[in-house]
């Protein structure tokens, strides 16, 4: 099942079911007036989504419209809680390499993750309003999931049974205020302004096979300014989507509704690319000692799609979004 939210007058805005081809929508106010409330109540929504979904695909549904993305919020317009986890361990070990840190020592069994603000989600075309260029603002693209209500000290295996739905995410960051914020020891604040998503979030059995083991089998592709700038692939995730809920859930119980990322998408074979800036500069100084490669300006693009193998699909939509100046 494939779910999206329109922008409304509400805060959560209007929650609708969307085809498996991206091209119909329908209006699911009457089931759920938003997806936080259907998550809340899922024993209760899920089967009359479902039904709803598949009258859609059938062409039965008579309240059926044309899907438009570019109306789409993010799936959770705000959320209880929004936890962003380090679950492709390449990521971290080229940045010590570069650096020259020594590694956590227990990096191979525990995650790293930080608590994000989950009050102020940006859609998928939103543009990106940042305060200066001198942040290093960089965009990372990430996989995620959407929880039912996890128990304190819950599994790995628990924590993906509560997994509801799955969706894609640009994590952007600023990478001039992070290593201070990072030196506190308290993390990040500043560095961590809102959070993008991509327009559909989808229930796992809609991946098949490219959901298998807690990962996201796609690749990433991203682009940036039109150009491509890497397609890194899910299945490299070091700890799976059961590993960092039940690293979040160890010592509180998450609310349905919470949100699990699982950093950016990173893999060993550089021909991949990356799905962030800060990756690239770090593999530009193990190589030729300083990085050449820098952050966004206003008016820059991001654009990313997960997509199958073929190119056929994108399960989750486009998250395509500009860098702009904050109004006054």
């Amino acid at each position: 099942m494939k779910l999206a939210t329109l922008y409304s007058e509400h805060a959560d805005g209007r929650l609708v079911v969307v085809s498996r081809d991206l091209s119909l929508m329908a209006d699911a106010s009457g089931i759920a007036p938003n997806l936080r409330t259907a998550i809340e109540e899922w024993e209760r929504t899920e089967p009359a989504l479902q039904a709803l979904y598949v009258e859609l695909n059938e062409g039965r549904c008579k309240k059926a419209q044309p899907f438009e993305p570019r109306k789409c919020n993010a799936p959770l317009p705000r959320a209880p809680q929004w936890c962003d986890g380090s679950a492709f361990l390449n990521h971290g070990q080229l940045m010590e390499k570069a650096f020259n840190t020594l590694p956590q020592p227990d990096a191979q069994t525990v995650p790293l993750m930080y608590q994000g603000a989950s009050d102020d989600f940006l859609g998928p075309y939103a543009d990106v309003p940042l305060p200066s260029e001198d942040d290093g603002i960089d965009f990372e693209g990430e996989f995620g999931v959407i929880l039912g209500a996890v128990p304190m000290g819950a599994t790995p295996d628990q924590g993906l049974s509560a997994v509801r739905l799955l969706v894609q995410i640009n994590d952007w960051s600023l990478r001039s205020l992070g290593p201070r914020e990072m030196r506190t020891g308290f993390g990040f604040l500043q560095a961590k302004p809102s959070t993008s998503f991509a327009p559909i979030a989808l229930t796992p059995d809609e991946l098949g096979p490219h959901w298998s083991d807690g990962r996201v089998h796609l690749r990433l592709h991203v682009e940036w300014n039109d150009e491509r700038f890497g397609e890194p692939h899910g299945q490299e995730m070091s700890f799976s989507f059961g590993d960092l809920v039940a690293h979040a859930a160890r010592t509180r119980r998450l609310s349905a509704g919470t949100v699990i990322g699982s950093g950016t998408v990173s893999n060993v074979d550089r021909a991949a690319g990356s799905a962030c800036i800060a990756e690239k500069r770090v593999l530009e100084i193990l190589d030729q000692g300083k990085p050449t490669t820098s952050f966004m300006r206003f008016g820059d693009r991001v654009r990313m799609q997960a997509r199958l193998e073929d190119g056929s699909d994108a399960p989750f939509g486009t998250i395509e979004q500009c860098v702009v100046r904050p109004q006054v």
